[in-house]
């Protein structure tokens, strides 16, 4: 059939069912985008690319449908970078479109060139360029399937003088593959470990959320077992939070109850997960990870496996048919060693944890520091972190979406909210990206019209993403609601100065002048600011109601005190040492 090339395109995309796209619009790409609202697909025009990139992350881990990012060529698709790394981390399979400087000019530094295949080489699962017009369809059915297969972001680059040609062209069908389910032999031995197992424990990853099925087939198979379940770093939907066995998350801010337990294990069913390190890194000064336990390690990328942690037997595959297919060569005596015993301890640990959680309102220092006690005396009637957090907790509904950004105060939440259901909880992941917790939300309402979204960042992440603000009041737009954690500094690395670098402050101060309320007013929006713990929960529990009864969003600024929780890598730094010394004397004036 004969049709032009940006015809063949986006016939397949719709063959795909692709119906949204993020970015901001280019010369470069106005051939697709031109046809876009023919063709069904929505174009979500942002105010910045990386943005764009982390709506379209969130839309489709909150759906498990596919989206794409586009942008115009150059200094557009430079913009995605972050996004996209962040995307390929969170194990989310996107649809990156680049389009190209022309052909006919490449190579000679024109307007708005960059070597863009070069630029997301490490950032993607696969990539190609269009090498023919004729070729189009070709490319981009095959991006789209690796993009699946490998749940991860895939990019097609096409040169921009190739669009508008005629071809005579056959759209290709959409082949999908079956998801492996595991060797026969590794299944068998990780039955038989499981099986005569005295404290079995399953560990939940990313890949049982993706995986159709897996939150309810580990479900299963704990219950066989009597197991408990604890889930990786930030990744507290990948088990049912009511669920008697639910241990919660490990790592950083993590479930003491979680680490408690895994360390009493002689085999750990890894499900789905790479074992990254912050889904094992001591937390609380616990050291908690069974180095004498046999692991089984399920992971669908068998580059993951054994990669952090030694591992006894790995199967490479679809984490809900893995758990399914152990689940059915379990011995029938398999979980009563220990049985009555166990399930007392997992009770009784998690009613210790739950108590301990509550009971925590302020935030430690290390010894011979005192960083957190002077921040209390500063502002005696401010919210504290975790206060801030229990009062968010009266107001969330059992089934909102969240997004989490990255930092010091949202890192502290790390351990509160819990789930019924999988794709709830989107945070920025071990790329640790700041400016994620906006646009994510955003992403995700769109996907989930008729679900509450709130979305967390503390106040110098939000300001990355801030210019959002002034897209998504538009009348297309679906309402959110955002909370900015605000104590005016850069949390983290606030920390970091606190421990090793004897309070010298650099770069760590945040403008107090400023209000987010005040810009998101600006913006037509609502903006309100939360005090105490009751004005924030009356405030969250408002503006999810005007969220979903009456279109609106709304920014909260909860105001904190200054409080900093456990810094995210002790493992990473050190105290410094002075060897030459530095002297400003030393500095010259560059002549001009």
């Amino acid at each position: 059939m004969k049709m032009t090339t940006e015809e063949a395109f986006v016939k397949t995309l719709q063959r795909h069912g692709i119906q949204h796209a993020f970015g901001i619009i280019g010369s470069a790409m106005m051939p697709i985008s031109d046809i876009f609202p023919k063709a069904g697909i929505t174009f979500w025009d942002c105010a910045h690319e990386g943005s764009a990139g982390m709506m379209s992350d969130g839309y489709t881990r909150a759906t498990g449908k596919m989206s794409m990012m586009i942008a115009q060529n150059g200094p557009g698709i430079t913009n995605f970078v972050t996004a996209v790394k962040t995307a390929y981390w969170n194990h989310t399979p996107l649809l990156l479109i680049t389009p190209q400087a022309a052909n006919k000019t490449i190579g000679q530094g024109g307007f708005q060139e960059m070597e863009q295949m070069n630029l997301f080489a490490d950032c993607v699962a696969y990539q190609e360029e269009v090498r023919d017009p004729s070729r189009i369809a070709e490319t981009l059915n095959r991006v789209i399937m690796q993009a699946k297969r490998a749940s991860a972001p895939a990019q097609i680059n096409v040169p921009r003088d190739f669009w508008t040609q005629v071809i005579d062209i056959e759209i290709p069908e959409v082949v999908d593959f079956e998801l492996p389910q595991g060797g026969e032999n590794a299944i068998a031995n990780a039955a038989e470990m499981l099986s005569t197992a005295k404290f079995p424990v399953i560990l939940n990853g990313a890949g049982v959320v993706l995986a159709k099925g897996g939150i309810e087939a580990s479900r299963v198979l704990a219950e066989k077992l009597d197991a408990p379940v604890c889930v990786g770093y930030q990744h507290n939907d990948a088990f049912p939070g009511n669920h008697p066995l639910f241990a919660g998350p490990l790592g950083y801010n993590g479930s003491k109850a979680g680490m408690e337990l895994i360390s009493k294990a002689d085999v750990v069913l890894c499900l789905g997960t790479r074992l990254n390190p912050f889904s094992t890194l001591p937390g609380y000064g616990i050291d908690y990870w069974p180095t004498q336990a046999k692991v089984i390690q399920v992971d669908i990328n068998p580059d993951r496996i054994g990669l952090t942690k030694k591992v006894t037997v790995g199967i490479v595959g679809d984490a809900a048919k893995v758990a399914k297919a152990i689940t059915t060569q379990l011995a029938d005596t398999a979980g009563d060693a220990g049985r009555d015993d166990r399930k007392a301890l997992i009770g009784q640990t998690k009613s210790a944890w739950a108590q301990e959680l509550t009971s925590m309102t302020n935030e430690a220092d290390d010894p011979g520091t005192d960083w957190n006690v002077r921040a209390r005396a500063a502002k005696p009637d401010w919210m504290s972190p975790r206060m801030a957090w229990r009062a968010i907790q009266q107001a969330l509904p059992q089934e909102a979406i969240i997004s989490s950004d990255i930092g010091n105060n949202c890192a502290i939440g790390n351990a509160y909210p819990s789930f019924t259901e999988g794709r709830k909880y989107l945070a920025p992941g071990l790329f640790g990206p700041c400016g994620y917790g906006l646009p994510a939300i955003v992403g995700a309402k769109i996907g989930q019209p008729d679900v509450p979204v709130v979305g967390f960042a503390g106040d110098g992440a939000f300001g990355i993403s801030v210019n959002e603000l002034t897209a998504i009041g538009r009348g297309e737009w679906p309402a959110v609601t955002q909370v900015v954690f605000r104590n005016y500094q850069w949390g983290a690395e606030k920390r970091n100065s606190t421990l090793w670098f004897d309070d010298n402050f650099v770069g760590t101060e945040l403008d107090e002048d400023v209000s987010y309320c005040g810009i998101a007013k600006a913006c037509g929006l609502q903006g309100v600011i939360a005090r105490t713990q009751e004005e924030l929960t009356a405030a969250l529990a408002k503006a999810i109601d005007d969220q979903m009864n009456h279109g609106k969003t709304t920014l909260i600024e909860a105001m904190i005190n200054q409080e900093l929780g456990d810094p995210f890598r002790r493992d990473a730094m050190k105290n410094p040492v002075i060897v030459a010394g530095i002297d400003a004397a030393d500095m010259r004036e560059q002549s001009v």
